[in-house]
């Protein structure tokens, strides 16, 4: 029997009875989608998944981006990505993302991302700790507060978002030993521009759709204006009151909603301390798709 907790915060819930190593009926990818709409960030515990599988299950809700600067994957699967510190032979098995800024991955694309699915392969500890939780806010509580001359004045607004924003501020981490993006990596990464305010396709609610990692200028905007409104969305965004943090568990499998939630890694942990995450992007193409969620439905309802 699926049983669905939620948090009791702004956002969360943990999902139980669906093993997503199994596949997934059309009734419980259903009842996630309904789920993930409310809740925003899903936890599936004690999930016992290869990266196959993981791939599998992700590739419901769309297709997947392969990793943006072509590292750090599973060999041969491009779209299942390696988040990690750790170091074997000299070489980082994985993309380090803690320490991040606040932001939506997959805003930079010009086919925004839907949802991200990470399974938690080792989870970093001290003195029975556990470290390196994610920190959520929710976009759809955070648009509802704003000001109604600010949302009428944004209402057909356009930010640009840009890879490279973020690419540079994690170059300047201590430590770091990025190498600045290649011409070649930029022109497959150029900036892309969207509304600031989008209408969620599960929810029709709108949500604020601008973050402090990637976007760069509010389209039409003198950069001064642009800066000074930027800096108060964001402002505005973080407030503790729209923020969820979810503490990992080995084997967790989490989803979120990229389009409307930001997200933040907390860099707590050393790296003697080990955190390992296998991660799958699912961009927004078929969630927009018209009668996408009816046709999920009616399968559902179909279903024997």
């Amino acid at each position: 029997m699926v049983k669905v907790t939620p948090s009791g915060k702004i956002l969360g819930a943990t999902v139980e009875g669906i093993d997503l190593a199994q596949p997934l009926s059309a009734r419980h990818f259903v009842l996630i989608l309904n789920a993930l709409g409310e809740y925003g960030v899903l936890r599936f515990p004690r999930q016992q998944l290869d990266s196959a599988s993981l791939k599998r299950f992700a590739e419901h809700f769309g297709s997947l981006q392969a990793a943006p600067t072509g590292g750090y994957h599973e060999p041969g699967m491009p779209e299942v990505m390696l988040l990690s510190n750790i170091v074997r032979d000299g070489k980082a098995i994985g993309l380090a993302d803690a320490g991040q800024d606040w932001h939506t991955d997959m805003s930079y694309n010009r086919q925004i991302g839907f949802v991200n699915v990470l399974h938690a392969v080792e989870v970093p500890m001290r003195e029975g700790k556990t470290l390196g939780a994610t920190m959520f806010a929710n976009m759809q509580a955070a648009y509802e507060d704003l000001p109604q001359e600010l949302k009428t004045r944004l209402a057909d607004a356009v930010v640009t978002h840009d890879f490279n924003k973020f690419w540079e501020k994690m170059r300047l981490r201590p430590g770091s030993e990025r190498a600045p993006l290649t011409a070649e990596q930029r022109r497959k990464l150029p900036p892309s521009q969207h509304p600031v305010f989008l209408v969620h396709p599960l929810t029709g609610r709108k949500v604020l759709y601008a973050n402090p990692g990637y976007a760069i200028r509010i389209e039409g905007m003198a950069q001064a204006e642009s800066d000074r409104i930027l800096a108060l969305l964001f402002a505005h965004q973080l407030q503790p009151k729209y923020q969820y943090t979810h503490i990992w568990s080995r084997d967790d499998v989490l989803v979120w909603d990229h389009i409307g939630t930001l997200h933040y890694a907390i860099p707590d942990y050393g790296p003697a301390e080990h955190r390992l995450m296998k991660r799958c992007q699912v961009i927004a193409d078929r969630v927009f798709e018209p009668g996408f969620l009816e046709a999920a439905r009616e399968a559902a309802a179909n279903q024997v």
